[in-house]
């Protein structure tokens, strides 16, 4: 689809479905000017599953939003959030944006705001529908612009559901689409004449950055006359404002509203001549002026390059690059390590590293091969790879550091290394097996505080060299995911540790007793430490009661673990002494605050009797119980409760009675069963409500199996889950 080549280039859009091209066009200057916005866009699903792609754009250059062209669902900014949980995104201000989604902020250190509406229909997500305005800093987004939005992403939605129907394509491929505004004008002859009597050349842009007005100054300074200008993009019609350098500086100009200043080198014409640059936004249009400026206190050393023509400072920019002519690709190069590095601090599994490298990195440097080797015991295991022929790494894994190999020897010498060839590789280490006769490889050692953690190898599917900078940027990056690694080691180990206590403390087996059947079941959370903090147990007392138990410790990994230890300990001292639910309740809330004074936990208790199906219940702050009735019919209880235990020690914890008759299905669930991101709570209990009601009464593992199947099959689970079932199956009726 549409592609563009360069900062400077327009994008091409002729490869663009007519249909699906206009239905997206219209919907982004439909939703820009409903929420009063000065810049919209819409992002679409791709062929790559987790990925969306930026389809079309207007209002802003395009060329300035590279960086976010390609967003990963599992990403932790607003696109991605809102796609992944159906809900509106609406950050009114920098400071909003900058506590709930700081990689963003990051990446656009500016003040505006940003309104991000899901496109759906039904079950389908096809989408976001962005729009960027003018900051209200401390004021929320209005109920009529919030509304406005909404219809328009859902007239989008039926327009796309129409376009599939019809057989038409609503997914993405390739770069997205500039969606053009009205031609600028030229400006009237008064103030034409007003401004050519300014010794300052002055250029007058429109918001996408195309060229309306230009003043004879400006045409003297530059060079070029008035038609060679007007109706062009400022980086088709002046290259040299093209280079990265200077793209952060245009951001904030048109995006934030507010002047902006700096100096820019024009390049070869003439060589060595440093402009100062001046930005002047508003909501029409920015105006832009260039005078003569002497070179920056900070601007770096000439630098020559190699060859016998070579001019040591005519192509020189403001980084110091060799040559202004910089490629979108060798500009993605540089953003894309920023976003790894943002990334990194999140990710804190060893897999989680591994698939932000994946994600970032490759992609940053055209990248297709990825392995990751970590070290134990002075040998290289593999831990991750993508890309190579399946099976071929393998004759690698474990590999001592004694063997001649390049993953080996960037890691004993600690330099890395980089082969522009497969014959270069090859020539290197003789005998070596390879997995293509074409292509480059990159070997990277991973140190992280001086220690050895292991290598990353690099593939690419073409000879390429790697410039200083590349090789400067990837070593540094190497270290980032050394650390990174190091960090998720310790995470995976304490997980390792967390989850083998919390098997510990469960109940290996529950009692059998007659007319009541009960099952458990338990389940960690996927991300990161999520675990340790549920448990559920079924305790037979002195006095022939049976007691139900479920609860939840605030936090994970080993400290809620060794935390939900005790309270199950005391639950049961208290229920084999027989305390009535309420003293069990009273007396555990106690000794919590004296045990870990700051630590939270919720618990439900309930005392039956298996042969009356009497039930004496108390809650703390715990998710109120489901009763499926023997004609299937499923409600949520209304238990009486007080606080969560660890808040007060003169809480009360009054006691609710109720009957389980024969054939009856009592659920006990903690809320990492009923709770997703994005989601209010009691959708959730309904869902767990109509999948109780729906499922077969027995048997009751078959039951507990299918109520946790879904979130079994979550690999994005932030919490850690347990379900109690207890089933009335005979006694008093």
């Amino acid at each position: 689809m549409a592609r563009a080549d360069s900062v400077g280039a327009a994008p091409d859009t002729t490869d663009a479905p007519d249909a699906t091209a206009q239905v997206l066009a219209r919907a982004a200057v439909n939703a820009m000017e409903a929420a009063g916005g000065y810049a919209a866009g819409v992002y679409l699903r791709s062929p790559t599953a987790g990925l969306l792609l930026m389809a079309v754009f207007t209002g802003l250059p395009l060329q300035l939003f590279r960086p976010w062209w390609r967003m990963q669902v599992n990403r932790p900014y607003p696109v991605a959030e809102a796609y992944r949980s159906g809900q509106a995104v609406l950050l009114p201000d920098a400071e909003s944006a900058m506590s709930r989604f700081p990689q963003l902020v990051a990446g656009l250190p500016f003040p505006f705001a940003s309104l991000y509406e899901p496109v759906t229909a039904g079950t389908e997500r096809f989408g976001v529908l962005v729009v960027l305005r003018e900051a209200t800093p401390g004021i929320p987004v209005g109920t009529a612009d919030r509304e406005r939005l909404r219809r328009a992403a859902e007239q989008l939605a039926a327009d796309l559901t129409a376009l599939a129907a019809d057989g038409g394509r609503v997914l993405w491929e390739g770069d997205p689409m500039g969606v053009p505004a009205p031609p600028p004008e030229a400006g009237a002859e008064g103030a034409r004449r007003a401004a050519d009597r300014l010794a300052q050349a002055v250029l007058s842009l429109d918001r996408e950055g195309r060229i309306g007005f230009v003043n004879t100054a400006a045409e003297e300074l530059l060079g070029l006359d008035g038609p060679h200008l007007r109706g062009r993009l400022l980086w088709e019609a002046l290259p040299w404002l093209g280079h990265p350098a200077y793209e952060d500086h245009f951001r904030a100009g048109f995006m934030s509203g507010e002047p902006v200043h700096f100096p820019a080198r024009r390049g070869r014409h003439p060589p060595g001549q440093w402009l100062s640059v001046d930005l002047y936004p508003a909501a029409d249009g920015v105006t832009l002026t260039l005078g003569t400026s002497a070179k920056p206190a900070y601007a770096p050393a000439s630098r020559t390059r190699q060859g016998p023509d070579s001019d040591a400072d005519a192509d020189l920019d403001v980084d110091g690059y060799a040559d202004l002519d910089v490629s979108a690709d060798e500009a993605s190069a540089l953003y894309r390590p920023v976003a790894l590095a943002i990334a990194l601090t999140e990710a804190v599994t060893a897999r989680q590293v591994s698939a932000v490298v994946t994600e970032e990195l490759l992609p940053a440097f055209g990248g297709r091969q990825l392995a990751i080797y970590l070290l134990d015991e002075r040998h290289l295991y593999l831990a991750w790879e993508t890309g190579f022929p399946q099976g071929f790494l393998n004759r690698f894994d474990g590999v001592s550091l004694d063997v001649r190999l390049p993953g080996v020897e960037t890691l004993t010498t600690g330099r890395p290394m980089f082969f522009e060839s497969m014959q270069h590789l090859a020539a290197a280490y003789p005998g070596i097996p390879l997995d293509a006769d074409v292509g480059a490889r990159a070997f990277l050692p991973l140190i992280a505080s001086g220690r050895p953690v292991g290598s990353c190898i690099l593939g690419f599917d073409s000879p390429r060299g790697f410039s200083p900078e590349e090789r400067t940027v990837l070593t540094a990056l190497a270290g980032l995911i050394a650390q990174a690694l190091a960090r998720a080691r310790r995470y995976d180990s304490e997980v390792a540790l967390a989850r083998g206590l919390q098997s510990a403390l469960l109940p290996h087996r529950l009692p059998v007793r007659e007319h009541v059947d009960t099952v458990g079941r338990y389940l960690p959370g996927t991300q990161g430490m999520e675990v340790g903090g549920d448990w559920y147990d079924v305790v037979e007392t002195g006095t022939g009661l049976l007691a139900l138990v479920i609860g939840d410790v605030q936090g994970h990994g080993v400290a809620a673990a060794a935390t939900m230890g005790q309270l199950r300990s005391a639950v049961r001292a208290f229920a084999l002494s027989g305390s009535t639910p309420e003293q069990v309740v009273s007396g555990t809330n106690q000794l919590l605050i004296d045990l870990d004074p700051g630590q939270f936990a919720s618990c439900c208790y309930m005392l039956l009797d298996p042969a009356s199906g009497s039930v004496m219940a108390a809650r703390a702050g715990h998710p109120q119980p489901l009763l499926r009735h023997p004609d299937g019919r499923t409600e949520v209880l209304d238990l009486a409760g007080g606080v969560v235990l660890g808040i007060d020690p003169e809480a009360s914890y009054p006691v609710t009675e109720l009957r389980l008759t024969t054939g009856s299905v009592l659920a006990l669930y903690t809320d990492g069963l009923v709770e997703k991101p994005g989601l209010d709570i009691d959708v959730g209990v309904e869902r767990l409500r109509t999948a109780l009601e729906a499922a077969r009464p027995s048997p009751l593992a078959e039951t507990a199996d299918r109520l946790i199947s879904e979130a079994g099959n979550t690999a994005d689970r932030p919490d850690d889950i347990a379900l109690l079932l207890a089933s009335r199956t005979g006694g008093d009726p």
